[in-house]
């Protein structure tokens, strides 16, 4: 594929049933690893406020944080399709923020679409946003930014009715103008109707493997996520011990005197080190 990837190509996916890949993270050098393993799309999730600042929540991340950590992934992966996410009370407060604050992201950060969570209050701002020319994934599902709300996260649409309701939802928000749909942590079942009923992209995560693609975070995916990670983890590298194992070696050459070394040290020029010591010897006091 040619040139950056489009939503026009992964619609193309879909009709092709050409799974796509997508990979949630963070920074230019994590992003520039993703855009040489060929992947298709990279969402710069809020869960960035836990994987990079160390909250308990996606909470906490805010917009300008946002807006440059997704310009920083732009920079190191420039041809995969590229989402970002609208963190909390970026869309929230009204139609008219939701509209600055998505435009942002396309005009300082460089997405080609934004995500918001998405329940059936959100519909008119999605539709708003979306008819301003900003494309949008509607998040369905399993809503991290809710978690003031529910306590604690379990898996949703487990039953018949709850199933029908996010069905529902679902066309809604394509019907309003979402270009796109994610669904977190929901029974698989409901999520292969979801995909089935509608044209455009459906990206799961945790969500089961009838979706058009699949997303995991970066160090889910690098097995570097400490803690107990979501059941729908899974991790590719296991190179959590490695890293740990490079660090402790530095820091035995570190304290062993052993690094740096004349091979990872610079050096005066041939002559140099004389005429730098000539000098220092005139410049000392009689």
């Amino acid at each position: 594929m040619n040139g950056r990837i489009t939503i026009a190509d992964l619609r193309t996916a879909k009709q092709q049933q050409r799974p796509i890949v997508a990979v949630s993270c963070y920074d230019y050098t994590t992003a520039s690893l993703v855009s040489e393993a060929q992947v298709d799309m990279i969402l710069v999730g809020d869960s960035a406020a836990q994987l990079v600042l160390g909250f308990d929540s996606t909470l906490p991340a805010t917009m300008d944080f946002m807006v440059a950590i997704t310009a920083a992934v732009c920079r190191g992966a420039p041809n995969v399709y590229l989402v970002a996410d609208m963190p909390f009370l970026s869309y929230h407060t009204s139609i008219a923020d939701a509209i600055r604050n998505g435009g942002r992201f396309l005009a300082e950060a460089g997405a080609q679409m934004v995500k918001i969570e998405a329940t059936a209050a959100y519909v008119e701002t999605v539709g708003a946003v979306s008819n301003a020319g900003i494309p949008v994934m509607a998040h369905i599902g399993l809503l991290p930014q809710r978690i003031a709300e529910k306590g604690r996260f379990r898996a949703e649409a487990t039953t018949a009715e709850a199933g029908v309701a996010l069905i529902d939802l679902a066309e809604r928000m394509v019907n309003a103008g979402a270009g796109a749909l994610l669904i977190e942590g929901t029974a698989a079942e409901v999520a292969q109707r979801i995909t089935e009923r509608t044209e455009v992209p459906v990206i799961s995560c945790g969500s089961g493997a009838s979706c058009d693609g699949q997303i995991l975070i970066a160090p889910d995916i690098l097995g570097l996520s400490a803690g107990h990670p979501p059941k729908f983890a899974r991790d590719f590298g296991n190179l959590r011990a490695p890293t740990i194992q490079a660090f402790q070696a530095y820091a035995e050459h570190v304290r062993a005197g052993q690094f740096p070394d004349a091979e990872h040290s610079y050096h005066m020029k041939p002559g140099e080190l004389q005429r730098l010591e000539g000098l220092l010897h005139r410049s000392e006091p009689a």
